[in-house]
């Protein structure tokens, strides 16, 4: 029993630490002497530097301490900032190289290509449409206006129309930030403080002037005697321009549409990739009270129950193993060589339960006698040290003789983001490890998890049944790929509309402009499939050229991210011909509504209106 000595406040939900009670480190150093030793890295240290510390200075003091205290060592200290680890989680050598900060700039930088989008809208149609404004324009020239009052109104009004979709959007947030929520875990909720405000409101007055100076610039620019004469004629220029707008927002949205069927393609390869052992119907929990005082006899009883395939103890979880050391040594080691080696500490039946498939030797077994001087090796761990026999060589870990009895085959016990590194398994003794694993029969789930929790209470009394398992865990690892999947989704549809729509836009306006001569074509005799395709195949043009730009770009930025997995899909070339196709039926679909209405009016209803 332990004295209650303070209450500490509630941990914020937004924390990474998360804890019920707080013990001596003292507690943790009875249990693993061990955990003292310099090269031990198991414990997280968190330091409160003096106030004004440089820190550069601070990390060349103790860059080299731990290899004063060890001898040879390829690990160096430093300290970051607390605020910066959620963020900037992610090392290399001791160097910063990513973290969740890539996701935060991914998505800002999706969000102001879809911004970008919007005003290429506004500009396309603010010009296509100058000719309704054409009198208005020379009768304020007429009148004496000059070229700066009309710049000043018509950015007036884009700015207008900026504020006033920043309160749309305003009321569209607080309607889906449940939703929102719901999709990344978070747990946001709008918050007008003054910064925030100002960079809304910049954005916004941004947003209002790029979208508002082309056609400002253009509109002004009108001759008022041309103008009132009603010779408005469209340049060359303002032709390729507004075509040019078109192509762009359409690559954008093209490239969005290949990274969100990407990112699913590799998730998906991810679920169902096989990692080399067996997480399904695996579950864990913690030894606690009888269970760790005696495990040895606690799982000989549940290796009894109904519905258990096998069950062993272990001191980590077999996924994202942290106990790293570099302190292996073998007859024929480079002395210059620094290589770390991840350890298991493992039970008997540990390599069973999880179906790990041995490739050479045999695992721990009690039919041998004790195996607390032998270990097993894997693959990656062999191929380091270059054993053409392994079994039977003698290996020196901390100081003590090892002898490798069995070889396992490579299995996936990191992230896909990395390769196989070389693993170490260790008989531990069951009272040093932490955590109980069980394979349960497939199929026998609910009334095996019931049994064992009825058994768990009788065996263990005053200790609540916690447990997980394993597959859930490995999900986990790929969270944020998965929102990021969904929320890409969200992203290129929006994108993919908001393009549509300006393309509908144009459509319309092209097709009303153009009513008087499809009128005489109908006439004539032309038929109802030769105006669609009349009106189509601007647009078809336009949308082939963004696709042609958009697939090696987008082959580009999908090979990049793909880089980032150790394991990963191939870029095949269907991805991209649906897509191209995809965006193309879009298009025709958006054009073709206002091209098949033009098409089946009445010729003489259109010769009249004009």
């Amino acid at each position: 029993m332990r004295n209650n000595s303070g209450i500490f406040k509630r941990v914020p939900p937004n924390s990474s630490l998360q804890f019920d009670f707080v013990l001596s480190d003292k507690v943790l150093i009875e249990k693993y002497p061990s955990i003292e030793r310099w090269g031990n890295n198991m414990p997280c240290t968190y330091v409160l530097l003096k106030q004004g510390t440089n820190i550069k200075q601070f990390n060349d003091k103790i860059a080299g301490l731990i290899e004063l205290k060890c001898g040879e060592s390829n690990r160096t200290l430093f300290v970051k900032p607390y605020s910066d680890k959620y963020l900037y989680g992610t090392y290399e050598n001791g160097v910063q190289v990513g973290g969740r900060i890539e996701y935060v700039k991914l998505f800002s930088i999706i969000a102001i290509l879809i911004l970008i989008i919007a005003c290429i809208n506004f500009m396309n149609l603010s010009t296509a449409r100058a000719s309704r404004r054409i009198k208005e324009i020379g009768m304020k020239k007429a009148l004496g206006a000059d070229r700066k009052s009309l710049i000043i109104q018509y950015m007036g009004e884009s700015i207008f129309m900026a504020f006033l979709s920043l309160i749309i959007a305003i009321l569209l947030v607080e309607l889906f930030l449940p939703q929102f929520n719901e999709i990344t875990g978070k747990h946001l909720r709008l918050n007008f403080e003054i910064s925030v405000l100002l960079s809304v409101l910049c954005i916004t007055l941004f947003t209002g002037l790029v979208s508002g100076s082309y056609p400002a610039l253009y509109l002004s620019g009108f001759n008022p005697v041309t103008v009132l004469k009603g010779k408005l004629n469209t340049s060359i220029g303002e032709l390729w321009t507004r075509k040019g707008l078109v192509v762009f927002q359409f690559a954008l949205s093209s490239i969005l549409i290949v990274s969100v069927l990407v990112v699913y393609k590799q998730i998906e390869f991810i679920q169902n990739k096989k990692l080399g052992f067996d997480k399904d119907n695996v579950m864990y929990f913690d030894m606690e009270g009888r269970v760790a005082e005696n495990p040895d006899a606690f799982l000989s009883e549940v290796k009894n129950l109904p519905g258990i395939v096998n069950a062993s103890s272990t001191k980590f979880n077999i996924l994202g193993l942290h106990n790293i050391s570099g302190d292996v040594n073998w007859e024929g080691k480079n002395p210059n060589d620094k290589i770390d080696f991840h350890m298991q500490f493992v039970d008997y039946d540990f390599i069973e339960t999880h179906n790990i498939e041995i490739k050479e030797g045999r695992a721990f077994s009690k039919d041998f006698g004790s195996d607390n001087s032998n270990i097993l090796c894997n693959e990656a761990a062999i191929k380091i040290m270059g054993f053409k026999e392994p079994i039977g060589k003698v290996i020196n870990l901390w100081g003590q003789n090892k002898q490798i009895i069995g070889v396992t085959k490579d299995f996936n016990f990191e992230s896909l983001y990395k390769k196989v590194n070389p693993l170490l398994f260790i008989l531990a003794e069951p009272s040093q490890n932490l955590k109980i694993m069980v394979k349960i029969k497939t199929g026998t789930e609910k009334e095996t998890i019931d049994n064992l929790r009825k058994f768990y209470e009788k065996y263990n009394p005053g200790f609540a049944f916690e447990y997980k398992f394993l597959d859930e865990d490995y999900q986990a690892q790929y969270v944020t790929e998965k929102r990021i999947g969904v929320l890409s989704r969200y992203f290129a549809g929006l994108a993919i509309l908001i393009s549509c729509l300006g393309l509908f836009g144009l459509a319309a306006f092209t097709a009303e402009r153009r009513q008087k001569e499809i009128g005489i074509r109908k006439v004539l005799g032309a038929s109802e499939l030769g105006i669609i395709y009349l009106l189509s195949g601007d647009f078809t043009k336009m949308v082939l050229t963004a696709i042609i730009i958009a697939l090696p770009v987008s082959y580009l930025i999908a090979k990049n991210w793909l880089d980032g997995f150790a394991y990963r899909i191939d870029l095949e070339i269907w991805y991209f011909i649906s897509v191209a196709l995809i965006t193309l039926f879009i298009a025709w679909i958006t054009v073709g509504t206002q091209a098949v209405k033009a098409a089946i009016a009445n010729p003489i209803d259109s010769l009249r209106n004009e």
